[in-house]
């Protein structure tokens, strides 16, 4: 099955028409089967699904408003449904009583579909999978865009899809959901446009109470900054954290594995100026999927990117290093340093996605080289201040966050529909 779907994904990136009657045949297929799982199946009125990544992760805003209900009385005759590609993997949530996992695209994941009131997910729901109109699905999206989305695209170097096949994914989810999340006006606007809210008279269903995943920058202790240290194996180093988080790019697709990344750093370069002083956690982005091999820089650099909450590392790095990734917008909740590493600024600006906000805005310096990135390192480590322009930025993308989005969500999407 693995060779032919990769047979198949090949002649899917090279024959556009191919690719459509594919699409089509399949989604046929899945859309009737989703169907007829869901029959006969009433829906609970208090049972709720969470999804982060399509099931690749126990994080994001899901697993905060999660843990928000799980603390709050008024929800103690709700049940909770995780759901997972590997369950085995988040078995300990199943210590709770009100809380069950299955397992990612099986007939029991698609049944709980069925069967919940309220789906959580932070990322697109599959095509064919419709909720009844007495389900609510809340798209907690993953982040404020600093790249352009759905129909807001201006080029799509994506081997997969071309700017009509996303802008069709994109109307085809936002027919579905019944409230999105946005942290900002900022991020509002763009919401509205990139999912063409306007065509479906949908703009009222955008919530602006700020991300839930958020609060936890707010709220977290020493203690979870030490228990985490301990638990990467990081607690009895002197030295410096710096968290690197690049993204995914939309043309760098291997058939048969995914999204792949390419890391054009010069590790060796970095080990032997940094390693004195510092120590790299490395994040790959959710989408990638290839492996990396780290063991040569053993001690320097640390893969962290199976960990599955990212605000864990945010907590406990000293340094953000990222280039196009909206984890900056996250990030600069701790006003903590942050350097964008762009090496392939202007592919990426013309050709790949292309931005909403001025480069200019950034809580940060843009560096193209390694020699850059090196000397913007040492300079930050010694007269880094959190000056008037990283101010104005928080106040106008992050001034929602304040430790209690997750409690203004869940009155707003969950207690008004019971």
């Amino acid at each position: 099955m693995k060779k032919l779907k990769k047979i198949l994904m090949n002649i899917a990136k090279k024959n556009l028409m191919f690719r459509k009657l594919f699409r089509g045949l399949l989604y046929g297929y899945r859309y009737t089967r989703y169907k007829y799982r869901g029959i006969g199946i009433k829906v609970d009125d208090k049972t709720i699904l969470f999804s982060t990544f399509n099931g690749k992760s126990y994080a994001d805003s899901p697993k905060a408003i999660y843990l928000y209900l799980l603390s709050n009385e008024k929800y103690n005759d709700y049940k909770f449904i995780w759901t997972f590609k590997e369950p085995e993997e988040h078995d300990f949530l199943t210590q709770n009583e009100r809380t069950t996992i299955v397992k990612q695209g099986t007939k029991e994941y698609e049944k709980s579909l069925a069967k919940s009131k309220y789906w959580i997910f932070n990322y697109r729901v599959a095509d064919h999978q419709h909720p009844k109109k007495n389900q609510v699905y809340v798209q907690c999206w993953h982040g404020t865009p600093l790249k352009r989305l759905g129909y807001d695209l201006e080029n799509s170097d994506n081997v997969l899809n071309t700017k009509r096949e996303i802008r069709f994914k994109y109307r085809t989810d936002a027919k579905k959901f019944k409230y999105i999340l946005s942290p900002s006006k900022f991020a509002t606007e763009k919401f509205i446009s990139a999912w063409n809210l306007k065509e479906f008279n949908k703009e009222s269903c955008v919530i602006e109470e700020g991300y839930p995943r958020n609060d936890f920058l707010h709220n977290y202790t020493d203690q979870d900054v030490q228990n985490i240290k301990q638990n990467l194996g990081i607690d009895n180093l002197n030295k410096k954290i710096i968290l690197y988080a690049p993204t995914w790019r939309d043309n760098q697709h291997e058939s048969g594995v995914g999204y792949t990344y390419k890391t054009e750093v010069d590790f060796e370069k970095l080990q032997k100026e940094l390693e004195k002083d510092y120590i790299i956690l490395f994040r790959a982005h959710y989408l990638v999927a290839n492996e990396f091999d780290f063991e040569k820089y053993k001690g320097f650099i640390y893969d962290v990117s199976k960990v599955d909450d990212i605000n864990e590392l945010y907590i406990i790095s000293d340094i953000l290093i990222t280039d196009y990734s909206s984890v900056f917008f996250d990030y600069a909740n701790l006003k903590r340093p942050i350097i964008f590493y762009m090496y392939d600024l202007e592919a990426y600006k013309d050709d790949i996605r292309g931005f909403y906000i001025d480069l200019k805005e950034l809580p940060g310096v843009i560096t193209k080289t390694e020699d850059e990135l090196i000397k913007e390192l040492y300079k930050i480590d010694k007269d880094f201040k959190y000056d008037k322009k990283y101010e104005e930025f928080n106040k106008k993308y992050n001034y929602l966050d304040d430790g209690n989005a997750s409690n203004r969500v869940v009155e707003r999407c969950i207690s008004k529909a019971r």
